[in-house]
């Protein structure tokens, strides 16, 4: 996944985090799983293809896919973020 969406331009650095152990209800059930936490740096206007790639490339049929807001950030930051998540080659 995290080399897709660099390959793709959609995504200006990918960091995997884990494993961790999650605990969850699935068709009714109680779970237990080795998952690995991929936190994807990247903007609102490739959000859309971001998912999609998720959607395509995970195992999960219901792969996790949340977006969480920057509020705030240096003007540096932000300026390489957008620069490298345009979704342009």
């Amino acid at each position: 996944m995290a080399q897709t969406l660099l390959e793709r331009h959609l995504a200006a650095c990918v960091q995997i985090v884990g494993p961790v152990e999650s605990h969850y209800w699935w068709k009714g059930e109680r779970e237990v799983a080795e998952e690995w936490l991929c936190v994807i740096k990247t903007t609102r206007r490739v959000y859309g293809q971001v998912e999609q790639v998720l959607r395509d490339v995970h195992t999960y049929e219901l792969p996790e896919v949340t977006a969480v807001p920057i509020v705030a950030g240096s003007r540096e930051y932000l300026s390489w973020l957008a620069a490298h998540a345009a979704g342009l080659p």
